[in-house]
């Protein structure tokens, strides 16, 4: 019996983050939206500029990502773009993370939303970068940008 992979799109990229941090691991978690919430990640409407990810009595909460209210939701008075919202982790994953966040310097940032049949967090344990790794890593691109350019002539 042949099992297919869901097809994920990439929803909403956190573009800073690999620029501002050192990504150390990767850990995709699920999250916990209300249906309008659902189909506007799909349509692409969530920003993570900014969103960082803590936890809360052993609970993972995504902050300050920001989901666009879905066009065809109709009147909404209450709504909240960006509100709290919880993440679904199994507790193995969640121990090992709350270890690993006890560590100096250590953050869980949000790297990507995927949206397919589940919408999907792409969280990153990271460290933040100095201003000195930052040129450092733009050099070496440079270098390997007029490396790449030399072969191809």
């Amino acid at each position: 019996m042949s099992h297919t992979v869901a097809y994920m799109k990439i929803a909403a990229k956190n573009r800073r983050a690999r620029y501002d941090y050192e990504v150390l691991d990767t850990i995709e978690a699920g999250i916990m939206l209300t249906g309008q919430e659902a189909k506007s990640c799909r349509e692409g409407h969530i920003n993570l500029a900014g969103s960082y990810v803590t936890l809360h009595s052993g609970v993972p909460v995504l902050k300050n990502a920001t989901i666009a209210l879905y066009t065809f939701a109709g009147d909404l008075p209450d709504y909240e773009p960006g509100r709290e919202r919880t993440l679904l982790l199994k507790k193995p994953q969640i121990e090992k993370l709350a270890v690993a966040l006890n560590e100096k310097g250590v953050s869980l940032i949000p790297l990507e939303v995927r949206a397919g049949r589940h919408i999907k967090v792409l969280l990153g344990l990271a460290r933040g970068q100095k201003r000195l790794d930052k040129r450092q890593a733009i050099k070496e691109r440079d270098v390997k940008k007029r490396l790449k350019q030399g072969r191809d002539y």
